[in-house]
């Protein structure tokens, strides 16, 4: 069996399986463009992040991820669901109980929050090409009226808030991200444009965890994001 879907809360999660399994997990968040449904995923229909996975698994890591209510912006409920599929997955699975993930784009703000609900659960974290502050995406995406409108119908859908109080609860949010929880964190930065650039600069200043150096890739060189994540994984799993 190379995969299993099941649902849980009425969205698709599927768990992918290694021929020769180590006993390492790994949760995959997905981005905008992300999801999981009855018999296929995004990272098996992208050529690139179908690699990824390809790569993953014939190095033994059993691989996990959700749909997690489409373009969720880090809602309280695809949280909690993404908690309730790792201790699914952890009873269900010969697996050892402290998972990798790797977490891209808006799936970052799922990932951040996550990691302090499962502090101890946690091996290492890749974030790749991340929004890990709303209200710094929010105001980078106001000077593009289009998508700024496009944007916060989507946050008003997932967060369940009226715009003005959700607008207002975001502009009051912390300038700084904290990702010093205990394990090591990776941020992977693919320069497709000088929006990702100028966003990697910022989070430099944003994030309160020095330990953190960002690595800028070219666009190019995405076949070799495989690699780079079993390098950082492996470097990560001697102590069990």
């Amino acid at each position: 069996m190379d995969s299993r879907n099941f649902q849980m809360d009425t969205q698709w999660n599927i768990i992918y399986y290694p021929e020769k399994p180590t006993g390492f997990g790994v949760l995959i968040i997905g981005d905008e463009r992300h999801f999981v449904d009855d018999c296929k995923s995004f990272w098996t229909q992208n050529e690139g992040k179908s690699a990824i996975i390809n790569q993953l698994k014939e190095k033994g890591y059993t691989i996990f991820s959700s749909n997690l209510y489409g373009r969720n912006w880090g809602s309280e409920k695809s949280v909690d669901l993404a908690q309730r599929l790792y201790q699914h997955v952890i009873r269900s699975e010969i697996l050892n109980n402290k998972i990798h993930i790797i977490a891209e784009g808006m799936g970052a703000l799922v990932a951040v929050k996550l990691m302090e609900k499962l502090k101890g659960c946690i091996r290492s974290v890749i974030l790749l090409n991340p929004i890990i502050s709303l209200k710094h995406h929010l105001e980078q995406e106001k000077e593009h009226k289009f998508f700024y409108k496009k944007l916060i119908r989507e946050l008003v859908t997932a967060h369940q808030l009226e715009q003005n109080v959700l607008e207002s609860t975001i502009f009051s949010m912390d300038d700084h991200v904290n990702l010093d929880f205990g394990f090591p964190v990776k941020i992977i930065h693919v320069l497709s444009g000088g929006k990702s650039y100028n966003q990697s600069k910022l989070y430099q200043k944003i994030i309160k965890y020095p330990e953190i150096t960002p690595t800028y890739m070219l666009p190019e060189k995405k076949l070799q994001l495989g690699n780079i994540c079993i390098k950082f994984f492996t470097s990560h799993e001697a102590v069990l």
